[in-house]
């Protein structure tokens, strides 16, 4: 099928029209969906305080409408997300109003990534990062597979279209497994996975500059296509970005999973690339190094060469989880900036001055971090605590819940109040350990003690543990290994799938 990509105007959220754009989409692409549909969303956080952060419900229903009028032999239509690390979907799906609109469009399954099997799914490409990797058993078992990401910026990988909605496919123990400086190379390993029929975009409220709390850009466009390589590739054109400057678009496009050159695409729908990138004009990705990120503020960042020899900086770890955490902290607290007192904070090897004063407080995030030099008068010799991700496997990853993490970051900065040292171990510190040590060195609001949060998040949180518990009880095995479909074995990953999944 000829990768095509479809741009129309929607001003704004009306389901019944963008059932109709949806439906054009489809229709125009002669794609009918079959078996068990499945409709990936980005619900990464959502509600009062992340309102431009996630896939709108109005959008998804539209999306969900159109599926059902053109069903063909469909035997399941579902929507299935994994939100952000730490959040219970179900707290995320409802702040996003997701359950009501399930209710709306009616037989709509509602999955939660975080509370269903893993499946291990082998790799055999070169250059994988590893030999398998998990995903939740719906997406595995997908038979039509629907992606419908935000257009937004990203602090860690310039944007997030198409391609790198797929973190979202994976719970949060294997999430955070190669989040770091590899990150592009993780999110082209995951397109081996599943590949989508159908793609269709949310750019009618775009988010800028962030992920988590995105400045708000009227797009009104809604993006649609049957080839990921080639609806990012055409995204980028449209913000004026060259997508080969993307390193996980480059990768999935040199991998042969679809076209980067728009000659090789047809362009469609009732919108010009041209008039398109008008509408766009300005729009600020989110890649800023976090120096430059906190220039002006009682927050001193350094960043230094993470492990190997070939980047200097780590653009898919612990330095973007800051830049997130911060923001989220300002939209809980106004005054977080003028609370916050001065510390500096070191990414990764660093070797240049640091210019602090007597009791400012270093903090090192990661366990590449390392540092020696004299701060603040005193003598500092930190050294790394890396070790080479790919020699730990999948299998013993390990979940931290919020409220033991709570716990655990309050009784070390307890421990280490006195100390002019603090060190955040992990690879990557999570956005949620960074936010709750910015929260302790400051005295600011706790977001998940937030009067409008806590109960409702608490609520979730426990209906997610008790889920997940009455699983293994059950005899559902939370890993299944060597997973296979109707009795068929996956095929070798030598080279992409070409039609849908990897099965």
């Amino acid at each position: 099928m000829t990768p095509t990509v479809l741009l129309y105007a929607c001003p704004e959220y009306d389901p019944d029209r963008i059932q109709r754009i949806v439906g054009q989409g489809l229709d125009a692409m002669g794609l009918r969906p079959t078996g068990r549909t499945l409709v990936k969303p980005n619900v990464v956080a959502s509600g009062e305080f992340f309102p431009h952060a996630f896939t709108r419900p109005e959008f998804t229903e539209g999306v969900l409408r159109a599926l059902k009028e053109r069903a063909s032999g469909m035997t399941e239509l579902a929507v299935g997300e994994r939100c952000g690390i730490t959040v219970p979907t179900r707290f995320a799906y409802k702040n996003a109003n997701y359950y009501e609109m399930a209710r709306r469009v009616g037989d709509v399954r509602m999955h939660h990534f975080d509370e269903v099997p893993q499946v291990e799914i082998p790799l055999r490409h070169p250059g994988r990062l590893r030999d398998a990797i998990y995903t939740p058993e719906p997406v595995a078992r997908a038979d039509f597979f629907v992606n419908c990401p935000k257009f937004k910026a990203h602090p860690w990988t310039t944007v997030t279209f198409s391609l790198k909605n797929y973190i979202g496919i994976q719970d949060d123990r294997h999430r955070l497994i190669d989040h770091h400086h590899q990150l592009d190379e993780k999110v082209a390993d995951l397109q081996y996975v599943v590949q989508p029929q159908f793609i269709a975009i949310d750019a009618i409220t775009a988010g800028e500059g962030r992920m988590l709390t995105p400045i708000p850009f009227d797009m009104g466009l809604v993006i649609m296509g049957n080839n990921q390589v080639a609806v990012d590739t055409v995204c980028c054109h449209i913000i004026g970005l060259d997508p080969l400057e993307v390193p996980h678009i480059r990768m999935v496009h040199e991998r042969g999973f679809g076209p980067a050159d728009l000659s090789a695409i047809h362009v469609g729908g009732d919108v010009s690339l041209e008039a398109a990138s008008e509408k766009a004009s300005g729009f600020r990705t989110g890649l800023i190094r976090v120096e430059d990120y906190f220039k002006g503020t009682n927050i001193h960042a350094y960043g230094g060469r993470p492990p190997g020899d070939r980047l200097d900086y780590c653009w898919g770890g612990c330095p973007g989880a800051l830049e997130e955490a911060i923001e989220i902290l300002r939209v809980f607290d106004a005054s977080t900036d003028d609370k916050m007192p001065p510390i500096h904070v070191i990414f990764g090897d660093y070797e240049g001055a640091i210019d602090a004063k007597p009791g400012e407080k270093l903090v090192l995030i990661g366990d590449c971090a390392q540092y020696k030099g004299t701060v603040g008068g005193q003598q500092i010799d930190e050294r790394s605590r890396y070790r080479d991700r790919s020699r730990m496997d999948p299998r013993d990853a390990t979940y931290e819940g919020t409220y033991a993490k709570i716990v655990r970051v309050s009784s070390t900065m307890l421990r280490e109040r006195n100390s002019p040292v603090l060190r955040l171990k992990g690879c990557p510190v999570s956005v949620s350990e960074q936010l709750l040590t910015l929260v302790a060195l400051g005295g600011l609001k706790n977001p998940y003690l937030d009067p409008k949060q806590a109960i409702p998040f608490t609520s979730s949180y426990l209906s997610w543990k008790t889920r997940t518990t009455l699983n293994r009880l059950r005899g559902q095995p939370y890993n299944i290994s060597g997973f296979t479909e109707r009795g068929a074995a996956r095929p070798s990953q030598s080279s992409p799938p070409s039609n849908g999944s990897a099965k």
